[in-house]
């Protein structure tokens, strides 16, 4: 299972051709799930994600626990 993939079951994202063209947003925003990822190329970004966007930190702690998941999953599987 991909991230996205993961993501779309769990509720936290979702891709709808009428919001934004389609892009993946977090569900219920118009916030797409590449800002996230943007903010956290940059080290102590994910703070500041946080600060902008108060209102997606459950959401964000969700994506992180998917991430988290996939990795382990990963690393068992060697």
């Amino acid at each position: 299972m991909t991230l996205y993939q993961l993501l779309e079951s769990q509720k936290i994202i979702h891709s709808d051709p009428e919001i934004m063209s389609g892009t993946t947003v977090f569900i219920g925003t118009r916030v797409p799930l590449q800002t996230l990822f943007d903010y956290m190329q940059e080290e102590g970004e994910l703070i500041e994600f946080l600060d902008d966007f108060p209102y997606l930190k459950t959401q964000t702690m969700k994506v992180l626990e998917c991430i988290t998941r996939l990795m382990i999953e990963k690393e068992l599987c060697f």
